[in-house]
């Protein structure tokens, strides 16, 4: 089972990346998330793990499995008879950025769970994609004013 949002952000993919892949920073900027710690460093690379915590959800380890600097990263966590894959994706369109999401759910008790919370999974990676659009944007907008 796939859900994704697509946002559109006016930014370079660059100025997107810097925000986005400072995991840890996103409990500041969506309310889908209260805490993302690394639990081998900070940074997003193959096989470094977070534990991230959201609301009405139980706290996850997440790996990291493929990273391309700048432009993707894809992490998954597994759990008895399922495992949930994330990737994120940022796509130059002219002087934009269009970030991708996406989560898919396989085995028989993740495509079962993701079923029962799937609303909750649209308006969790809406919240992250408007969350993240503001973030980037407010940043944008206070460097032409400087």
């Amino acid at each position: 089972m796939i859900t994704r949002t697509d946002v559109e952000i006016e930014a370079s993919p660059s100025a997107v990346w810097d925000i986005y892949a400072d995991v840890e920073r996103w409990p500041d900027w969506t309310a889908s998330i209260k805490s993302v710690v690394g639990l081998d460093g900070p940074e997003i690379a193959v096989g470094r793990r977070f534990e991230i915590r959201q609301p009405r959800m139980p706290k996850l380890v997440w790996e990291v499995t493929a990273v391309e600097p700048g432009v993707s990263w894809t992490w998954r966590v597994k759990s008895l008879g399922g495992t949930t894959t994330a990737s994120h994706e940022l796509a130059p369109s002219g002087n934009r950025t269009i970030v991708r999401q996406r989560i898919e759910q396989r085995g028989p008790i993740g495509v079962a769970v993701g079923l029962m919370i799937r609303g909750l999974t649209k308006r969790y990676l809406k919240m992250e994609g408007e969350g993240l659009k503001s973030r980037v944007e407010q940043r944008r907008a206070d460097a032409a004013s400087a």
